[in-house]
Formats: C-alpha cells, structure tokens, sequence
C-alpha cells in the first residue's frame, strides 16, 4: 500500500490541507474541535508524519541534544529525567550523548550532535576551562545551555549553576561546631567548577570559623571509586589521619567506603563521612551517609525551560539561573569530645 500523505488526510477528514499542516506541525491558531479532527482521522488512517520532510521545510528538527559528562554517574539520571519530561511537554525529543568525562569525546559527541541537527543543546563538558571546547562551542549555531559549567570566556552563554560553595560551607562549619579539624575534601579536578566552588566553601567556612585549614587534606582525583579508594587508603596511612571525610561526588564515595570497610573502620564511629549529591547509596547505607544535596530534577526541567524559551524566542537573551544545595546531617557525623 503507497504511504498516506497529508493531502489524503485532509479529504478523508473534510477540511483544508492548511488545516491538517497547521495541526501536525503544532501551529497555536487551531481551534481544539479542528485538531481533535485532525487526529482522529491521523489515528483511524494510520497516517505518520514524515519527521525528516517537516524538518527540511520548517528548518528545525524538534530535537534537542544533551551531553553529559558520565552515563555511569547515576547523578545524571535524574537530571535527564527532568530535561526530557520538560522537553517532551514542549514537543521536543531529546538525544542522549555521553563522553565518559573524556575531554576529546565532549567534542567528538558535539559534533556528532550538531550533524543530528539538534535545535539546541544541554551540556556537562568533561573540562570547562579546555581551549579546545571553547573553540568547539564558538562555532555552535543553536542555543546552548551549561549545566553547572562556566566557560569563562564566553560568559554569554546561559547556564543552571549549583549554589556548591553554600552547601559545602554549612557542612564544613557543621564537622567544625562538633571539634573536627582534620577533615579531607576529596574533589574532582579544578577544572570543572562544582569542584572550584566545593573548595571555596571548605576555605571559606575554616576562614569564618578562625581555624586553619591543612591544605595536605585536600586532593583533586579522577572521578572514579577506584581514585577514591586509593586516596583515602593514603590519607588513611598518615600519623594524624582525618576525623572526617567529604566526597565531592558519588563515584568518589563508593571508593571511600571501600577503603574504611577494608580498614575495618566504622562509618559514623570511627570515622565521620558527608558526600556531596543524594543517591541511593547514601540513604540505603548503614548508617545513612550525610549529604549536600541538590534537587536533580529540577536542575533538567530548569536547563529544558531555558533551552526552549532560547529557542522560540525571536532575540534571545542569556541568564544565568544557580540552585540552592541544602545539608542533611545523618548518622554518618559523630560529634567528638575536646
């Protein structure tokens, strides 16, 4: 049987071929009697728009691409549920693109997506700070909207950011109330600028306290469990070890718990543990792991607002949106005596 087309639509519903057009391509000056018609008559034909033909007449493909920096990382799961529910309600699709937090593969993935021909892009770049993304992003063409990434030199571009150094700052004056003082932050590289600001926070709430920090407590890794691990099994051999431990990311996290179950160390007892971002480990864990915690579903419905209202309007403007992180303190903080 040949393919229906629009034309045979129309006749079969009754009404002009500009009425079905205006239906299926989401025109707002249809009446909700005319595009119910239209549908049904969709439906009892099997008629299916050709996606590619709309795409070449309109110059749009109703897609968006987003990339995110570790499909392994269950924090992004969230944050694509998000996106792609705002996005499905506006009527687009989203394409999902990861770069196993490979600088190199961020660009590869972008160019991939701009082949697609996505009508706008969300990012997680493995390295904001890179020459060679900055100049991959210079030559993008459709809106673009950073999540927690802040490429210094296109400050233009719109981005939902993360209030980290706030979190970072009530957790640390927390650990600091309760008589910790050797306390390691464990951070992905300074490069990416949740990781900048987690610091910021930890120097900022030891400046407001009057204590000094020991900076050999600090360590920049590779997001990984097996860095964390390896980290924490070092800061674990020194002649004055850490009383707490913060973990900037989940990944980080199950190394950490690796290490301390393997040095028999009981979380919450022998060792005070916070991480950063909720997961299900940290709540299923016994005891559960304290955590500075961001809403990640709204972090993807704010990106996926922005992205759309970029996309349709006529002159778009940048902004800049930052989301508060909050503390949940658990039972994974021991006070200690003086």
């Amino acid at each position: 049987m040949s393919k229906l087309t629009m034309k045979e639509v129309a006749l079969h519903a009754g009404v002009a071929l500009s009425s079905v057009s205006r239906v299926l391509n989401g025109h707002d000056d249809v009446s909700e009697k005319m595009r119910q018609k239209v549908l049904n008559t969709c439906d009892e034909l099997g008629y299916e728009p050709n996606l590619l033909a709309s795409s070449l007449r309109s110059g749009t493909t109703r897609t968006v691409g987003f990339l995110i920096s570790a499909i392994s990382n269950p924090l992004y799961g969230g944050i694509a549920w998000g996106a792609e529910r705002t996005l499905d309600l506006s009527g687009y699709a989203m394409i999902l693109a990861n770069s196993a937090s490979d600088p190199q593969r961020d660009i590869e993935m972008i160019r991939l997506l701009k082949q697609r021909r996505v009508d706008g892009l969300i990012l997680t770049v493995a390295d904001d700070q890179s020459s060679d993304i900055y100049n991959e992003l210079t030559k993008i063409q459709v809106p673009i909207v950073l999540i927690d990434r802040e490429v210094t030199r296109m400050p233009e571009l719109s981005a939902i950011l993360s209030d980290h150094a706030s979190g970072m700052k009530i957790a640390v004056e927390h650990l600091i109330k309760i008589n910790h003082k050797k306390i390691a932050l464990i951070c992905g590289p300074e490069s990416l600028r949740a990781n900048r600001e987690r610091l910021s926070g930890l120097r900022e709430a030891f400046n407001s306290t009057g204590t000094k920090y020991d900076n050999s407590l600090y360590h920049q890794v590779k997001y990984s469990p097996e860095e964390g691990e390896c980290i924490t099994n070092s800061l674990l051999e020194r002649s004055e070890p850490p009383t707490a431990i913060i973990c900037g990311g989940n990944l980080l996290l199950l190394g950490v718990l690796r290490a301390l179950k393997q040095k028999n160390l009981k979380v919450g007892e022998d060792i005070s543990v916070i991480s950063c971002d909720e997961v299900p480990l940290t709540e299923l864990h016994t005891p559960a792991i304290s955590v500075i915690a961001r809403d990640t579903s709204k972090i993807g419905e704010s990106a996926a607002s922005l992205l759309v209202n970029q996309m349709n309007a006529k002159n778009p403007t940048s902004r800049i949106i930052e989301l508060p992180t909050v503390f949940h303190i658990r039972d994974s903080i021991k006070s200690l005596s003086h």
